[in-house]
């Protein structure tokens, strides 16, 4: 069953989500998993890429499009196929994909804004009543 992992950032920025977003899968890549983030549009993957080569100066998580590296450990995808990938889903769009049952963890990313914050209880909400093992992280500082 898929663990889905909530993390309340304490921020109202929607970019804080990016930057978090660079946090988790630097930590997930260098334990060695497979990571895809589920982007809501060209312009949020083109921000996120941008946030992933400049996040942390000592710091290189290779990555690239999903459509153009389906095997690479980190894609950055868009639409509704996640191609191979079935290890950490990051979800930055405001909906549940519906490849997400496929994953062994999902991490939904959620900021104060009211409109990311209501899509989460939403998200929180469909996955509760599929019966996913839920978990929530109150973070402090970013």
């Amino acid at each position: 069953m898929t663990q889905v992992d909530f993390y309340i950032l304490p921020s109202a920025n929607p970019l804080a989500r990016l930057d978090f977003a660079c946090k988790l899968t630097e930590k997930a890549w260098r334990m060695g998993h497979r990571i895809y983030l589920h982007c809501s549009d060209a312009a949020q993957r083109e921000e996120l890429d941008a946030r992933l080569w400049r996040f942390k100066g000592e710091s290189f998580v290779p990555h690239g499009p999903a459509e153009s590296e389906p095997e690479s450990l980190v894609v950055l995808g868009l639409g509704d196929s996640c191609g191979n990938h079935q290890d950490l889903l990051v979800n930055l769009d405001l909906k549940v994909p519906a490849f997400a049952k496929v994953f062994a963890r999902v991490a939904e990313v959620v900021v104060e804004d009211p409109a990311i914050r209501q899509a989460a209880r939403e998200s929180f909400r469909f996955y509760r009543e599929q019966g996913y093992s839920l978990q929530d992280h109150r973070l402090q500082r970013l």
